[in-house]
């Protein structure tokens, strides 16, 4: 499986973006997916994961109430709603793929990723 990630873009503190991950070459109904990201000069870190039908959802505690993931099979696409967007959001966002049953939030868990997309959130 290929995974696409689109909707970054620059948006203003208190804003709203949706991301977007759309996955080619095979299905992702058996994948457990996740966003991830890598602030400026900080490791990447866990953002939030999905189930295989959507009935787990985690989230990093530091978007929790403002960011939803979801996901739709039939569009094999995965998406992150981000709300309440603060300048810490700042960037580069991955959607990533894990074959097996269990959400994680260990990104050595997911063994396919996109490329990124970069989320800039000025003051």
């Amino acid at each position: 499986v290929q995974l696409q990630a689109s909707g970054g873009g620059l948006v203003q503190a208190g804003s709203s973006l949706r991301l977007s991950c759309l996955a080619s070459g095979r299905t992702i109904t058996n994948y457990v997916m996740g966003w991830f990201r890598q602030r400026p000069g900080k490791e990447r870190e866990f953002v939030a994961a999905i189930s295989w039908r959507g009935g787990m959802r985690i989230y990093a505690e530091s978007v929790k109430g403002r960011f939803t993931i979801a996901r739709d099979n039939a569009r094999n696409t995965v998406y992150l709603q981000m709300n309440s967007l603060k300048p810490e959001d700042t960037a580069v966002y991955y959607c990533a793929a894990r074959e097996g049953l269990n959400v994680s939030r260990r990104s050595a868990d997911f063994g396919v990723w996109g490329q990124g997309t970069q989320v800039t959130v000025s003051s």
